[in-house]
C-alpha cells in the first residue's frame, strides 16, 4: 500500500487545487482487494503461499497462516486465515509432535491514524480462533503464541508517510517545472492523513495537505516546431516498444484476446490523440488529449480490476496501485487549477519538452 499512496500524493500534488492556504481533503478508497494484497505480499511470502509465523529452530514447533479472507464488520476490517499449528521436541533427528491443531484464525483491525497523523495502521482489536468444527480454541499454549505472535504479525501493514515524503519529491521535481520545487517542498510538508472509515467497499482514508497561497495559472504551451517533433518521434518508439511488450504480457498472462484487443486498441488512440496535441492548439472542449484520458480511463478501468484478480497476488498488487492511483488522477484533474501539470495539449506539451531536455542532459553526461 506504500506504493499506492505514493503514486496517489504525487497525483494530489501535480493536480492540486491552489486558491486556498486552508487544509485540502482528499478522499482515497482502498478497496479490500488491495489491502488483501499488501497483507499477501509482506506476510504471505513462505512455501505454497504460506505465512510463516513462527517456528522452533528444528522447525517441529511452528505456526502457519494461509487462505486469508478480507471484509469488513461493524467498521472495522475482519481478517479470517486458516492456521495450521504444532509443538513438538526433536529426538535423534526426528520430529515428535505432542500438540497438532488446524483451525480458523478470525482478526478484527481497526484503522488507526497516529496522533502525527502521519501513519496509518491496522492493529488488532480482537481474535478468536476455531476449530474446523467451529469450536472457540481452549488450547492455553497456542492462544499465548497466537497473542504474542500472530496478531503483531497480521498488524504490520502500515502506510508512513514519513517514509514517502522524499520518494514523492523526487518524483515530482522530474515531472513539474522547476520553480514550482519550492511549493511542493512546502506542501509535502504539510502532507497528513485525516479521517479514515471503512465501509462496505473497503477503507476510505482522508489525504490532507496545505495549499500555498500562490495561485498557478495554467500557461499556453506553444505546439511543437518540426525538429521537436522528429526528437520526439525517437522517444515515443522507446515507449511504444514498451506499451506493445506489456499488452502481449497482460494477455499472456490472463489468457484474454478480448484484453489484448482493448488494450492494443487505446495504444493506438494514444499515438493519435498525442501526435495532435503536440502539434496545434484545440478548443478545451474538443482537446485531444483530454477526451483521451476521459474515454480511456473508463473502458480501460474494469479490464485492469479483472486483470487484476486473475493474477498471483505480486503481479495483482502492481496492477491494483496503478488503477487505485489512476482512479485518484481521474478524480483530481476535474477539480481545480493544475499545479504545473495537466491532463490536456498544453500538459502535453510541456511534459514531453521536458523528458526530452532529462534525456539530453543524461546522455551529455
Amino acid at each position: 500500500m506504500n506504493n499506492f499512496f505514493r503514486m496517489s500524493v504525487i497525483c494530489l500534488m501535480g493536480l492540486a487545487k491552489t486558491a486556498s492556504a486552508d487544509p485540502y481533503n482528499l478522499p482515497i478508497q482502498l478497496d479490500y482487494g488491495l489491502i488483501k494484497k499488501a497483507v499477501v505480499s509482506r506476510l504471505f511470502t513462505g512455501q505454497g503461499g504460506a505465512a510463516e509465523v513462527w517456528n522452533d529452530k528444528h522447525k517441529c514447533s511452528f505456526l502457519r497462516l494461509r487462505n486469508p479472507r478480507i471484509s469488513g464488520e461493524n467498521g472495522q476490517i475482519k481478517l479470517l486465515n486458516d492456521v495450521q499449528a504444532q509443538f513438538g521436541k526433536a529426538f535423534g533427528g526426528q520430529c515428535i509432535p505432542f500438540i497438532a491443531w488446524d483451525g480458523v484464525l478470525e482478526t478484527l483491525q481497526q484503522p488507526t491514524i497516529s496522533a502525527d497523523q502521519s501513519i496509518l495502521s491496522l492493529p488488532v482489536t480482537k481474535a478468536n480462533a476455531y476449530d474446523k468444527q467451529g469450536r472457540q480454541l481452549e488450547i492455553g499454549q497456542l492462544q499465548d503464541l497466537i497473542r504474542k505472535v500472530a496478531e503483531p504479525k497480521l498488524a504490520q501493514v502500515k502506510v508512513d508517510l514519513n517514509e514517502s515524503r522524499g520518494d514523492i519529491g523526487r518524483t515530482l521535481t522530474g515531472f513539474l517545472p522547476k520553480e514550482n520545487a519550492g511549493e511542493i517542498k512546502k506542501i509535502l510538508s504539510t502532507l497528513k492523513f485525516g479521517n479514515v472509515q471503512v465501509n462496505v467497499e473497503g477503507i476510505k482514508v482522508n489525504l490532507a495537505f496545505d495549499a500555498p497561497l500562490k495561485k498557478v495559472a495554467p500557461k499556453p504551451e506553444a505546439p511543437f516546431t518540426a525538429a521537436e517533433q522528429k526528437q520526439w518521434q525517437a522517444t515515443w518508439q522507446e515507449w511504444d516498444g514498451f506499451l506493445s511488450k506489456a499488452i502481449n504480457q497482460a494477455s499472456s498472462e490472463t489468457q484474454s484476446p478480448e484484453l489484448r484487443d482493448t488494450l492494443t486498441e487505446i495504444l493506438l488512440e494514444s499515438r493519435s490523440a498525442f501526435q495532435a496535441g503536440l502539434k496545434s492548439q484545440s478548443p478545451e472542449s474538443s482537446d485531444p488529449v483530454r477526451v483521451f484520458f476521459t474515454d480511456t480511463w473508463r473502458k480501460l478501468a474494469p479490464h485492469m480490476r479483472t486483470l487484476a484478480k486473475q493474477l498471483p497476488e505480486v503481479e495483482a498488487l502492481r496492477y491494483l496501485t496503478f488503477i487505485a492511483a489512476t482512479d485518484v488522477m481521474y478524480e483530481l484533474e476535474s477539480i481545480g487549477v493544475p499545479f504545473g501539470l495537466e491532463v490536456s495539449s498544453d500538459g502535453l506539451r510541456r511534459l514531453a519538452r521536458m523528458v526530452m531536455a532529462g534525456k539530453q542532459q543524461a546522455e551529455a553526461k
